[in-house]
């Protein structure tokens, strides 16, 4: 079932239950971050693939090369696969903060999820361009796991023209509602307080 939400209804509805896994869903600068720090507040743990990152290999660009970069991103996602493995087992509600954008990507984390008899929900965060833009912006002025990869202007048109041009494909578009699943999108810009 696919409900758009506001921030506050969304949050009121994802409780921390045995094995329920909260997929987050987004382009950079979208708020899966801040989402998923809202719902660890609530008893979810927190899987982060840029915390990953930065706490194993440090900031994209200075403590090594783009070159190694997909490589440092394939050794966090089965980090976090690892983690949320070990949290299924003890029947622990989860959030995975990760971009989620690739279909395998997000098929693989829900036959893990199934595997071990767990639920899970993909929450989807749009916003519009100019609003990403300006977050981005800032995220460049920081220097912290969040904000370990650049993101510039060129990069997120160069996202929004390929979703554009593949969407028509439905290869990037979200899988239908099937049993287990359901969308989530907010009305409105989330809330950073």
């Amino acid at each position: 079932m696919t409900v758009s939400l506001t921030e506050d209804e969304a949050l009121s509805q994802l409780n921390p239950e045995p094995g329920l896994v909260i997929l987050m869903c987004g382009v950079a600068g979208s708020g899966k971050t801040t989402f998923s720090m809202k719902l660890a507040a609530k008893g979810f743990t927190r899987l982060s693939i840029d915390e990953v990152i930065w706490d194993r290999f440090g900031r994209y660009g200075i403590d090594y090369t783009s070159e190694v970069y997909p490589g440092h991103v394939a050794e966090a996602r089965e980090a976090i696969k690892d983690d949320l493995r070990q949290l299924l087992v003890q029947k622990q509600p989860a959030v995975v903060d990760s971009s989620f954008w690739s279909r395998p990507h997000r098929d693989s984390y829900k036959d893990l999820i199934e595997s071990a008899v767990g639920t899970w929900r993909l929450v989807y965060l749009s916003a519009p361009k100019s609003l990403l833009l300006d977050r981005l912006e800032e995220r460049g002025r920081r220097f912290d796991a969040n904000a370990a990869f650049p993101i510039s202007a060129d990069i997120l048109a160069n996202f929004f023209e390929t979703s554009r041009r593949r969407s028509t494909r439905a290869r990037w578009s979200l899988p239908p509602p099937t049993a287990g699943f359901t969308r989530l999108s907010f009305r409105g810009e989330p809330q950073t307080s």
